[in-house]
């Protein structure tokens, strides 16, 4: 019998270091969403604003473990509760770590400062490309001090009055979520779109609605999949059993990716092509979607989820964008917020009483109670925290402002706010410092006198040029891609050894086939095109043009223009050489 029992110890004590390790591990998966969310945002925004959302993205974090150290995990998870309402600040941490350990509050502070991490960078995207960083650093302190402990204590204490009324939200839709969403909304509309987002007409009413396409759509896709990876830790580290984790990583699984199915879907027959945009916020929205049941509902109910999420993240996207004028560069709002809300919703209509938390939906059980306890708790969290945020805004905006000047907007955040040229180094303007040397350089014999011919290069000297002793044509020819190199081999056949090549944009009358992102119609006015620029002296001109019109001809709208200039003289750098020589090859 003694043996049983101690078996029985052994066999829990076992179970609890196991499931303590399971809760860090899904703590550190939950930090590395910060990198997916940092990738995402940056994808979805344009290159020279990319080092300022990075820095957004790390500085949201690192100031929220500063507050959430000082004050916010006391009023989250302190055990002396006020009225149900907000933790008494005890400050163990700081003043008694021993205690601190031994109480058992270590994994649990972990863990709650990453989700309070994902609250805060939440609404960076929503307000990029135009917001100071001191603000920013500001209203994420805010978020992480006071806003998000208050309304999480409510959610996940204890004695927190949802937890009294039986509110339920495993993971995160409205506590993390639909805060880190409601915020953004209000951000955005508090900070005001991005220059030449929206065009008005002279009565000031917006005229038309313009695409601002991410920089790097890749970039994306890749922060999509660390956060869908990082998302399993996110709803599953605190499950306490092997059912219970299986389970919540089957919910987890499935909502994103049904979600993502019926985004493409939708976006293909709206707009005639699948909006890859789009279908990357859709696996987001059907994750948000399933955190708050990941526990209580089905399979069935998790594709039910996605179904929902995959039209809703759509729909909210455009319709703040295209309707209401609200520009959220990233769909923070349609992810987070209106998925958020659902999510807690869904809880109330879909809980199946055979999954792991038991709980009662309405369409399993026709009970309207769970449902009830749902909205209530998504009502109050939104309240708070719109309240709180809406002041934090205010007051920014009415003392050091939101908004970054037209200036720097204009410039990028990366130059004005960071002193960076750019992101992205090997587009950063270089110039080759004369003092170090390079190597072909040093020994180089300085060009002197008055003509312009390198001494240390022999070559022959040819009568300067003189007006009227040679003709030289100018034959830019303009052309789609494709037929480059069709175009550049009849050149050779016909003589022309030298030529320049350059990648331009333009267009004729045609516009071009529209296209659209995020639902909005981009303007599809500038193709890309090849320049081919030619200089002939001996050959005819006639015969070039007639050879590329006969190269380029399909007889489709923009096969391309050839212009022809007169040129006034032709000077060889390397020799000096002037006229007809210098569009001579070397013997």
């Amino acid at each position: 019998m003694i043996t049983e029992e101690l078996t029985k110890i052994v066999e829990a004590t076992a179970q609890k270091e196991v499931f303590g390790v399971w809760f860090l591990i899904g703590a550190a998966l939950v930090f590395f969403m910060q990198a997916g969310f940092a990738m995402v945002e940056t994808g979805f925004t344009r290159a020279k604003n990319a080092g300022n959302i990075i820095m957004k993205n790390l500085m949201d974090f690192c100031i929220g473990t500063v507050v959430f150290v000082l004050l916010g995990f006391s009023l989250m998870m302190a055990e002396d509760y006020a009225l149900g309402f907000i933790g008494v600040p005890n400050l163990k941490i700081l003043t008694d770590f021993g205690a601190f350990l031994k109480g058992g509050n270590a994994p649990s502070f972990v863990f709650n400062l990453v989700f309070c991490a994902t609250a805060a960078t939440i609404v960076s995207g929503a307000m990029a490309e135009r917001t100071k960083f001191i603000s920013y650093c500001i209203y994420s302190g805010v978020i992480s001090l006071f806003v998000y402990p208050v309304e999480a204590g409510w959610v996940w204490n204890q004695n927190g009055w949802l937890v009294k009324l039986g509110f339920h939200d495993f993971a995160g839709s409205a506590a993390i979520h639909s805060v880190g969403g409601i915020t953004a909304l209000i951000g955005a509309i508090m900070v005001g779109p991005r220059l030449g987002k929206y065009i008005k007409d002279k009565s000031g009413k917006v005229d038309k609605v313009n695409a601002i396409p991410g920089h790097s759509i890749t970039l994306g896709a890749l922060g999509c999949f660390i956060l869908w990876f990082g998302w399993y830790g996110f709803n599953g580290a605190a499950a306490w059993d092997g059912e219970s984790l299986a389970s919540i990583f089957v919910t987890t699984t499935i909502a994103p990716a049904v979600a993502t199915c019926v985004t493409m879907i939708f976006t293909w027959v709206k707009n005639g092509k699948p909006d890859v945009s789009m279908c990357i916020n859709a696996s987001l929205a059907g994750l948000v979607g399933i955190t708050a049941g990941c526990d209580a509902l089905s399979a069935f109910g998790s594709v039910i989820v996605g179904v929902v999420s995959g039209i809703l993240v759509v729909v909210i996207v455009e319709f703040l964008d295209i309707k209401l004028h609200i520009d959220d560069p990233v769909g923070a709002v349609g992810v987070h917020f209106a998925n958020g809300v659902w999510g807690t919703v869904a809880v109330g209509l879909l809980a199946d009483p055979d999954a792991p938390a038991g709980l009662n939906g309405l369409f399993y059980t026709g009970s309207f109670k769970l449902l009830g306890i749902q909205i209530l708790g998504i009502a109050a969290i939104l309240a708070w925290t719109a309240v709180m945020m809406t002041a934090t805004f205010f007051v920014l905006k009415k003392t050091i402002g939101l908004r970054v000047s037209v200036e720097e907007e204009i410039s990028g955040l990366d130059k004005t706010e960071h002193g960076l040229p750019s992101a992205y180094a090997d587009f950063v303007p270089a110039m080759e410092n004369p003092i170090y040397g390079y190597d072909g350089y040093e020994n180089a014999v300085a060009v002197v006198g008055e003509t312009p011919v390198s001494e240390a290069i022999p070559v022959k000297k040819v009568p300067a040029f003189e007006d009227g002793a040679s003709k030289f044509t100018k034959i830019e020819i303009i052309c789609k891609e494709p037929r480059f190199e069709a175009l550049k081999n009849a050149m050779m056949e016909i003589g022309i050894t030298g030529m320049t090549v350059s990648h331009v944009l333009g267009c004729g009358t045609q516009k071009g086939q529209p296209e659209y992102y995020r639902g909005v119609q981009v303007e599809a006015n500038l193709l890309p095109k090849i320049q081919v620029d030619i200089v002939v002296s001996k050959i005819p001109v006639r015969q070039v043009i007639e050879t590329a019109k006969n190269v380029l001809y399909t007889g489709h709208i923009g096969d391309g223009k050839i212009f022809v200039y007169d040129v006034e003289n032709v000077v060889k750098v390397r020799t000096g050489e002037e006229g007809y020589d210098a569009l001579q090859d070397v013997e």
